[in-house]
């Protein structure tokens, strides 16, 4: 663990994991405010809530589905570094028509409501260009014992930016959430300008400009490959089931635990350091060594975890009509414990099972190959994730409970569980294939 945090004074880590941490801070910072809003001002409805959070998902989803392809070729055509200093600086008008939606979301809701879903379709698009390349250019700067390390370290700060922002939002007014998702941005940007240069380390690529042709060709040429279709796979049942957890999670605590918004706050909260836990965790247990080893049981503990809190869940004493339980007094609660332990539990595990999987991708193939296998990645992510999304829709459409949804993530858990052992075991039978034929 130690080691992997020396990577934090590395000056070609510290630029590129600043950025990313602002990024994911502000991000999240915006969208928790936005839904936090939604559900506890705008509506009134437990269905409503569910469905405007699956909707607010599924817009900042689908860019990754339509653009992930292209994104993956500049990234791999053109020097990464220019490409975050680009995108961080559409992030700053992005964010600029996100703060006048939260400012107007009071006085004329509905207006502001669409403004912030806008913002969160362009943040999509802006997460789908940068997301290649926070993986991507790791094999480029570091050495390959300290990839895993790096990714871990990615991941890691992703999740406390997410904690951050996420605890921020639940705290913090509208006005002020609006000021301060514009100030993050600039920081964001100022960061990504420190990021050392990082050419093209291949021939040039032809670019498709066709989402669709691209993205087929772009899937094609990466999932032929037995051992990255198994990860990309085992990633993408990973964020069905993320998505489907956090779509659920602020009307579950709104109206299963008859919380506050700062107790949906608290939620996500642990969620994000549990996964950051599980992230530094994984490489302890790895030692630096990149391997699915540990993620079909990673994710069976994540599954008995979903069960633990979907069973706490059900014998939750409720407020009383008409309030709503504070952050003292949910924690007041003689099982708030089991509710929190739960949480961290989902989320710890789902830490160890995905960053080796990440870490698998970049350094199987070519380094001018990275950002396309993290974007064919994305492509079947975001589908999966789009899928996640219409379960939720889907589920409550059909009167299905948010116990009834735990359940089904918990079915989930076990395929994802045997996806990952069919990687480790693909993974065994070509150790000793020669590098040069393992990347195909």
């Amino acid at each position: 663990m130690q080691a992997s945090l020396r990577l934090l004074a590395h000056r070609k880590f510290l630029p590129l994991f600043t950025t990313q941490f602002l990024g994911a801070f502000n991000d999240n910072l915006f969208k928790t405010a936005m839904i936090l809003f939604a559900t506890y001002v705008v509506f009134e409805d437990p269905r409503q809530e569910s469905n405007f959070n699956a909707i607010a998902t599924g817009l900042f989803i689908l860019p990754f589905f339509l653009l992930s392809a292209l994104s993956g070729q500049l990234a791999d055509n053109m020097d990464k570094a220019r490409i975050i200093r680009l995108v961080k600086l559409a992030e700053i008008g992005i964010m600029a028509v996100g703060g006048c939606g939260l400012l107007l979301c009071q006085a004329h809701p509905w207006i502001g409501v669409g403004l912030m879903l806008g913002a969160v379709f362009a943040m999509g698009i802006h997460s789908t260009f940068f997301g290649p390349i926070k993986y991507a250019i790791l094999p480029q700067h570091l050495p390959e014992d300290h990839v895993l390390g790096g990714t871990g370290l990615v991941e890691a700060g992703t999740y406390i930016a997410i904690l951050a922002g996420t605890i921020v939002a639940g705290w913090i007014t509208p006005a002020m959430a609006a000021g301060a998702v514009f100030t993050i941005a600039l920081a964001g940007y100022v960061a990504g300008r420190f990021v050392p240069p990082a050419p093209r380390m291949g021939p040039p690529v032809e670019l498709d400009y066709n989402p669709f042709r691209a993205s087929w060709r772009l899937i094609y040429g990466t999932m032929h490959i037995r051992r990255l279709f198994l990860a990309i796979m085992s990633i993408s049942f990973f964020w069905m089931i993320a998505t489907v957890l956090i779509v659920i999670f602020p009307p579950m605590v709104k109206n299963d635990f008859t919380a506050s918004k700062e107790v949906a706050s608290l939620f996500l909260a642990i969620f994000s350091v549990g996964v950051a836990v599980g992230s530094v965790a994984i490489n302890r247990l790895l030692q630096g060594h990149v391997s699915a080893r540990y993620s079909p049981v990673s994710v069976l503990m994540m599954a008995a975890f979903v069960w633990f809190f979907q069973f706490v869940s059900q014998g939750w004493a409720q407020a009383p009509e008409g309030t709503l339980y504070s952050v003292s007094d949910f924690l007041a609660q003689p099982h708030s414990w089991r509710v929190l332990v739960a949480l961290f539990g989902i989320a710890m595990f789902g830490g160890m099972f995905v960053v080796p999987l990440y870490a698998f991708l970049t350094t199987t193939v070519r380094k001018d190959e990275t950002a396309r296998t993290v974007a064919a990645n994305n492509v079947v992510n975001s589908g999966a994730m789009v899928f996640g999304a219409l379960v939720i829709l889907g589920a409550t459409g059909a009167g299905l409970s948010n116990g009834h949804a735990l359940l089904i993530v918990c079915l989930m858990c076990f395929f994802s569980a045997f996806l990952a052992l069919r990687l480790h075991r693909a993974c065994d039978a070509d150790a000793h294939v020669p590098q040069h034929e393992r990347i195909g």
